[in-house]
């Protein structure tokens, strides 16, 4: 999938994706993958559909979905750099995202996020309604060196 919108491009192409852009900002960046290793963000990439978001052939942000493409999708890894946010862009990339077609009639979507809520409120994300029937296996020191 490549859609255009000026002078910018969302892609679902995988070798368009800067990997070694996406891992600083991932790694250095992001609070909820701090110190990711670069092997982990690569074998993720190779394991889902990501969105890379391009200004001029640099890739300036990116998403990508977990799923089986029938019953459920997980929505992680949302970023756009800073210079880029406040234009529109997070909309686009989250339209492009609902939009695509190996993602529709979807029973479940999943994200884990504290922060633009206000955005994914816009595209039917909600709190968890009964977050007694939700459990989760984490470990927030994964990617610390020991």
């Amino acid at each position: 999938m490549e859609l255009y919108r000026n002078d910018f491009l969302i892609s679902t192409d995988r070798e368009k994706l800067n990997i070694p852009f996406i891992h600083e900002f991932l790694s250095k960046e992001a609070d909820w993958s701090r110190g990711i290793p670069l092997d982990r963000v690569q074998k993720s990439i190779e394991n889902s559909l990501n969105f890379g978001l391009y200004h001029q052939e640099q890739q300036i942000g990116f998403a990508r979905i977990i799923s089986d493409f029938s019953t459920i999708a997980y929505l992680g890894d949302v970023f756009i750099l800073k210079e880029y946010r406040g234009s529109g862009l997070s909309k686009w990339l989250m339209e492009s995202i609902m939009a695509h077609e190996e993602l529709q009639g979807l029973r479940r979507w999943i994200l884990l996020t504290d922060t633009a809520e206000w955005l994914y409120k816009k595209y039917g994300f909600q709190k968890v309604p009964k977050p007694e029937l939700y459990m989760e296996k984490h470990n927030p020191q994964v990617y610390s060196k020991t």
